[in-house]
């Protein structure tokens, strides 16, 4: 396939529909992402070259344009001098230089035109590029949710993490069973504690109390040494 109908198959390609028909988009619009790189540096090249022929042309046009003056000028020399057949030699020179400026300016005109289209071209070219190249990280980047969220699901639905989670929570009711027995017997030895801390209390309060009732007792009650 010629690079002129590969560029004109990529900018009449309706790349919604061949996304919508893909088995694959990610890999369909990386192809398509490829394809249009590799015709674009072909048509660039193609570009370069048109305009390097149209300067060559261009600069023999312009040399061209001094030997039809020099013939000119040589066959009103002939002319001066009488010499007729002279000069119509030099017309006839003069005549094939014209032949040959009008050939390049024919071609001249052609590469022109030819440049316009490859300008146009390029600039769709480019445009469509630009839109896959978007449409390549939409597509990469949903794909990748949807894989996540698909993985996340099957996560959510597995029978494993149910038997997990089963499993946890049955760990967990045998560890708040442990940790209740272990707060019986807490509870256990701190109402004992607290019977013996009432019974010291108890038995200091009645010291002090008769400690006290002693020291107010009139002097004439107290025992006599």
């Amino acid at each position: 396939m010629g690079i002129y109908s590969r560029l004109s198959d990529i900018i009449n390609s309706n790349m919604h529909a061949m996304l919508d028909k893909a088995e694959d988009p990610e890999k369909l619009v990386r192809l398509i992402i490829q394809e249009m790189e590799d015709t674009l540096v072909e048509v660039r090249s193609t570009s370069v070259r048109t305009i390097a022929r149209k300067k060559t042309l261009e600069r023999k046009h312009k040399a061209l344009n001094r030997d039809t003056a020099e013939w000119e000028r040589k066959a009103e020399l002939a002319i001066r001098h009488e010499r007729e057949d002279l000069a119509r030699a030099a017309l006839l020179a003069k005549q094939r230089i014209v032949d040959v400026q009008q050939e390049i300016t024919d071609e001249l005109k052609v590469l022109d035109e030819e440049q316009d289209k490859l300008d146009t071209d390029i600039a769709k070219l480019k445009s469509k590029l630009a839109d896959a190249k978007a449409r390549q990280k939409s597509i990469v980047m949903r794909k990748r949710s949807a894989t996540t969220r698909v993985r996340v699901q099957q996560q959510v639905n597995s029978e494993k993490i149910d038997n997990a989670m089963a499993q946890f929570e049955s760990y967990e009711r045998r560890i708040d069973s442990l940790e209740a027995e272990a707060e019986s017997y807490d509870l256990g030895r701190q109402d004992l504690n607290d019977e013996f801390a009432e019974l010291e209390s108890s038995e200091q309060v009645e010291e002090e109390l008769a400690a006290l009732k002693a020291r107010m007792r009139p002097s004439s009650d107290k025992p006599s040494d």
